[in-house]
C-alpha cells in the first residue's frame, strides 16, 4: 500500500468534520471576535479553509520562505458562507488530487519552513502533512467551535456526540 493511500481516508474524515463546523458559521457574525487580539470569525474560518491548500503546496514545493513577498499576507476573509465553503472545498480537492498522485519517495522527502536564510524546521513531507496541515486544521477547527459556542450556534457531532447533536 502506498503511504498516500493510508493518509487519504484520514484526510477525507477530517475534511468532512471540518466542513460540518464551517457550515455552521453564521454570516451575521463574520466580524465577531472574542478578544481584541483574536481573529474575527471570518478570518479564522478563512484560515481554516486555506490550510488544505498548503498541503498541496507542501507536496509540490521543497520549502516555504516566510520572508518571500506576500508570504505573511493572509488572504482577505471570506464575505459569505458560500464563498467560505467553496474555498474550503476547492483546497480539499486540490490536496486530495496531489496526495493521491504522491509517490512514497515524495512523501518521505524533506520539506523545510524557512525565514530568509534561517531554516525553522525540516521534516519529511508526510510529517508536515500530519502536523502542519491535519493537526493544524484540527486545532483551528476547535477554536472555531469555541467561537460558535460563544455565539450560541449548535455544534455538530465530530468524533462522537456533541452537547447539541447526537452522532
Amino acid at each position: 500500500m502506498k503511504l498516500s493511500e493510508s493518509l487519504l481516508p484520514e484526510l477525507e474524515h477530517e475534511a468532512a468534520n471540518t466542513r460540518k463546523v464551517l457550515e455552521r458559521v453564521p454570516e451575521a457574525k463574520l466580524a465577531w471576535k472574542p478578544h481584541a487580539k483574536s481573529f474575527t470569525m471570518a478570518a479564522l474560518a478563512t484560515h481554516l479553509a486555506m490550510i488544505p491548500g498548503w498541503g498541496a503546496f507542501t507536496l509540490e514545493q521543497d520549502s516555504f520562505d516566510l520572508e518571500a513577498p506576500g508570504a505573511q499576507q493572509p488572504p482577505p476573509p471570506a464575505t459569505s458562507l458560500q464563498a467560505l465553503l467553496e474555498m474550503f472545498d476547492r483546497n480539499v480537492a486540490t490536496l486530495r488530487k496531489a496526495l493521491a498522485a504522491a509517490e512514497d519517495a515524495r512523501l518521505l522527502a524533506p520539506w523545510s519552513l524557512k525565514k530568509g536564510s534561517q531554516t525553522i524546521f525540516t521534516l519529511p513531507r508526510i510529517a508536515v502533512l500530519r502536523s502542519m496541515i491535519m493537526n493544524h486544521s484540527i486545532h483551528h477547527r476547535a477554536q472555531l467551535g469555541v467561537y460558535l459556542r460563544l455565539n450560541d450556534v449548535p455544534l455538530p457531532a465530530i468524533y462522537g456526540p456533541s452537547a447539541d447533536e447526537q452522532a
